[in-house]
């Protein structure tokens, strides 16, 4: 058992990771400012508490109150187009918080940390699935705000004996199978909720961003992985974290389902057609990002337990019929 703090444990994936933990019989602490979650989304057996990361006042208070041994962090503004508007924001939340949160951790003697990072920080590939090894380079300042992070993980391993394991993975998607806990962003923009809520709200027009990409179908082109799955990534590398020593991993399903393909396979679950309506690109979309994770198989035994893009869709279809208005 391990005391676990939790940044951004009432987001959609940090509420995951937080009963998947629980139900490892871990002791979770969530820290959340419910800018963007929900605290109803947040396991009873977990310790909550509200306020921002780089709180060091509040964040030296949990880890000596509750014994912190390690940190998975999820906190961060996660949207693409919002940080080609507004970078400013995605510089102050993803990079600067993050790094007042890590100097209070190590201060306060911390030295495992698993970073919730993106697939954005890789500019996309005609060489796919993108592996580890391939350069970054951020088309955007969400990707740009993670990587700059990452590139702090590796300086503070060597000054401070930091253990640390990044994650990069892109399109997050389902429900817990059981319906109790999901996804629900407001607004939401991620592309499977999206088509669920235009279906359950009987909205057949749905917008598409991007017909022009040089893809088969012209829409862009994604991996998607299943929360389940990205959550016992994280559990798997804070188990395996050794001081001094950082790693990366990318997860993936080691295939792309284009927007279009998405979208039908929707409609396949749910039994309602949309009629697609064309936009311009949003920017700072690559047209390709497929991630391999062959490495974290090969070196961490993780596999996806929910492989299929329709179980996916699945999960998350009775999430959002079990709860129409969300949490």
């Amino acid at each position: 058992m391990m005391n676990i703090l939790l940044s951004g444990g009432a987001g959609y994936i940090g509420s995951h990771a937080v009963r998947h933990l629980v139900e490892l019989g871990h002791r979770v602490v969530v820290i959340d400012n419910l800018s963007k979650g929900h605290r109803a989304s947040v396991h009873s057996e977990a310790v909550f508490k509200l306020g921002d990361i780089n709180d060091s006042s509040l964040i030296k208070n949990i880890v000596k109150e509750y014994s912190i041994e390690g940190v998975i962090s999820f906190a961060a503004s996660t949207e693409v187009a919002e940080s080609v508007a507004h970078p400013e924001k995605y510089y102050a939340n993803n990079f600067s918080a993050t790094l007042s949160f890590l100097k209070t951790l190590i201060d306060n003697g911390v030295c495992k940390f698993v970073f919730s990072s993106t697939a954005s920080v890789y500019a996309g590939s005609n060489l796919e699935p993108i592996t580890e090894s391939q350069p970054t380079a951020p088309r955007n300042p969400y990707g740009q705000s993670k990587r700059m992070i990452e590139a702090v993980l590796a300086d503070f391993a060597v000054a401070y004996g930091l253990g640390y394991t990044v994650l990069r993975y892109f399109n997050v998607a389902g429900a817990h199978p059981d319906a109790t806990i999901g996804e629900d962003h407001r607004p939401e923009s991620h592309l499977i909720p999206s088509v669920l809520l235009a279906v359950q709200q009987k909205k057949i027009i749905f917008p598409v961003y991007g017909s022009d990409y040089p893809t088969p179908d012209g829409s862009c082109v994604r991996d998607y992985i299943h929360v389940q799955d990205v959550v016992r990534a994280h559990s798997l590398a804070l188990e395996k974290i050794k001081p001094g020593v950082g790693n990366i991993y990318n997860l993936g399903s080691d295939r792309g389902f284009s927007v279009l393909e998405v979208i039908k396979a929707c409609q396949k679950i749910t039994g309602l057609e949309l009629k697609i309506e064309n936009h311009l690109r949003r920017p700072g979309d690559p047209a390709i990002l497929i991630a391999s994770s062959e490495k974290i198989s090969r070196e961490l035994g993780w596999r996806p337990e929910y492989p299929e893009i329709g179980q996916m869709i699945e999960h998350a279809w009775r999430w959002h019929q079990a709860h129409p208005h969300g949490y």
